[in-house]
């Protein structure tokens, strides 16, 4: 069925097809990659965005001697599969299979791990520099989407490119653009120009003879110069601000056309220095049903190829959180919310429907979003700021010094908390507890289930007078038999005889569960949904009657709830055996939940395991 496509052993046997067999392993690549990703779920739209503009990365570079940088990476499918990773595509993003993401263990091609966005950039330019520093002689080519571009760290990056000149090409993967047709014949005359190398030296002899004329080299240089500017800004249109900064700018041009896209990496190659080469694309090309509705097939999970997907009105907690939030702004219109291009991941789509005016999505900007939280909540507003737990990380000197030094009162809603499953070690938020707890002003809660992430909601909205993070898990969200009502206070939800178990977030119902299979009362369970600041009276109450404590956190151990309660005891004088379970000195790789839980010991016969072990050594 792939007959190409299956011969391609690496990116040296695509040099040799013709025209023709280069459009039969386009139509290929997509209609493996539908096929493939119907059954392990993935990244779909992205990557089918780009066959074309890999297939001529290969065409015209020399992977691996030359190396390419993909931004955030969910796009690199396509690689991978020119780089002869076919088979491994049945075990994409499961357990000890296929990162969906580039990883340097997984094949010499991809030179830089990725995950999270807007690096690619300052990465190939770390990669320019070292190659001249050693005098080697490659090509760095850093490949970014226009969404990633709109991250604070792509800027910095490309000013800094700008000034330090050194030889590295960045590719704008833009799909949310169309071609402006009026420029376009223009536009491609003035590319061919302006990387021509016999233009550039003939350029530069002009203006050394004009300046031996006397009185008028120099004013004649300048008029020139300001002539070709208003020329230059006339037909590269959106391309001034990247020529501004000291790029070599080309584009637009059509993604879908190989033969184009060709021509003009060739372009690149001739010009010395940093160059942004701008690709107009299309996500989902070539699946009618992704092109209709690319954002549902961003990131899909199994799927019939034959039909559209539907619109599952599934109750995860994301929907939970945006659900409630809605229904607390239409008491009170201070609310507003805040995302970094994460409105539907977020559950965030009904408040956008009904406050359009109280929702601000930044884009992918979260040290932007939590800065300008912080100034809202200083004038008397209460921003609700909704981020996936890996991407707060990337705002934490905010949250510092914006948030928690002017104890500013904002709403953390840390959306997937803990682990995330089949993204693997780049998304899984394993560090906000660390992170987060040593830091004055701030209140870490931790719902249990659905019904405590709603009143932890009302309870900020209500409360706010300094910052509270609210951490949740991603998945079906479960309401649990709540034993006391809906408060902050430690909630014991089983007593026991000898060991009790404190655990904290979805690891609640995982620590229920052992504790009856092991039966006899033996085990108690706690809940302990503030994490911080920690009721030690009321936890010191509860566990006099124990002997051993087990902490519990889908989390990592170090500086994680566990080892905040056993320092809490310790500073009291409380001398119990306390063992931690949670994630240890490691990264967590990609797979299903259950799988990776069980795997780092965390399921329910893991936590067994360990009530037997600390009760009999």
């Amino acid at each position: 069925m792939y007959k190409i496509l299956s011969a391609i052993k690496g990116p040296q046997d695509l040099k040799g097809l013709s025209a023709e067999e280069l459009t039969v392993l386009a139509y290929e690549i997509r209609t493996f990659l539908i096929e493939s990703v119907s059954k392990t779920g993935g990244h779909l739209a992205s990557n089918l965005g780009v066959v074309e503009l890999t297939m001529a990365l290969h065409l015209v570079f020399d992977s691996p001697k030359d190396q390419f940088i993909w931004d955030v990476g969910h796009q690199a499918y396509v690689h991978k599969l020119l780089t002869g990773r076919m088979a491994s595509f049945p075990t994409l993003r499961q357990f000890k299979g296929l990162s969906g993401f580039p990883k340097r263990h997984e094949s010499e091609h991809d030179h830089f791990d990725t995950g999270h966005s807007s690096t690619s950039i300052s990465a190939g330019v770390g990669m320019g520099i070292a190659r001249d520093l050693k005098g080697e002689n490659h090509e760095v080519i850093s490949i970014i989407g226009d969404g990633a571009l709109t991250g604070g760290m792509a800027f910095e990056a490309l000013n800094y490119l700008g000034h330090v000149k050194t030889n590295v090409k960045v590719i704008l993967n833009d799909n949310e653009m169309s071609i402006s047709q009026n420029v376009g014949g223009v536009s491609i005359a003035l590319n061919e120009l302006r990387t021509n190398q016999k233009y550039s030296s003939l350029k530069g002899q002009t203006k050394k003879g004009l300046l031996k004329l006397p009185s008028v080299g120099e004013p004649l240089i300048d008029l020139i110069s300001k002539m070709k500017d208003s020329f230059k800004y006339f037909v590269v249109d959106g391309g001034v601000f990247f020529e501004e900064i000291g790029l070599t700018y080309i584009g637009p041009i059509n993604g879908h056309d190989l033969k184009s896209l060709m021509k003009h990496m060739e372009m690149m190659k001739h010009v010395k220095g940093p160059v942004l080469l701008h690709v107009i694309t299309q996500k989902g090309k070539g699946y009618p049903f992704a092109e209709e509705a690319p954002n549902k097939y961003h990131g899909v999970g199994k799927f019939d190829t034959t039909m559209p997907l539907e619109d599952v009105a599934k109750l995860d907690y994301s929907k939970v959180m945006g659900d409630k939030l809605t229904k607390l702004a239409e008491k009170d219109e201070k609310i507003v919310a805040i995302s970094a291009a994460m409105i539907e991941g977020t559950g965030l789509s009904g408040f956008a429907k009904t406050y359009p005016g109280r929702i601000f999505d930044v884009a992918i900007a979260e040290q932007h979003a939590v800065t300008m939280a912080a100034g809202m909540a200083l004038s008397g507003i209460k921003p609700f700021v909704a981020l996936y737990s890996t991407f707060l990380q990337r705002a934490y000197d905010q949250v510092v010094h914006d948030i928690c030094i002017q104890k500013a009162p904002v709403v953390f809603c840390i959306d997937r908390a803990g682990l995330v499953g089949n993204d693997g070690e780049t998304h899984h938020g394993v560090f906000d507890i660390s992170y987060l707890s040593h830091l004055p002003n701030m209140t870490i809660l931790s719902p249990k289930d659905a019904t405590e992430l709603e009143f932890m909601l009302e309870y900020a909205a209500q409360e706010l007078t300094g910052p509270i993070a609210i951490r949740y898990p991603r998945g079906a969200a479960e309401r649990l038999p709540a034993v006391l009502p809906n408060e902050l206070s430690p909630e014991v939800m089983k007593t026991g005889k000898e060991v009790l178990i404190i655990a904290t977030g979805k690891m609640v119902k995982t620590a229920l569960e052992a504790a009856e299979q092991v039966g006899d009362d033996l085990v108690g369970v706690l809940n302990l949904r503030k994490i911080k600041p920690l009721d030690i009276a009321s936890v010191i109450a509860i566990i006099r009657d124990y002997k051993a404590i087990i902490t519990l956190e889908d989390h990592a151990i170090s500086g994680g709830m566990g080892e905040y309660v056993a320092s809490a005891l310790n500073a009291n004088g409380i001398n119990r055996r306390i063992h931690h379970m949670g994630i240890g000195d490691a990264f967590v790789e990609q797979g299903d939940m259950d799988g990776l839980l069980n795997s780092l010991g965390l399921g329910r016969e893991g936590v067994v395991s360990k009530i037997y072990e600390v009760r009999h050594g």
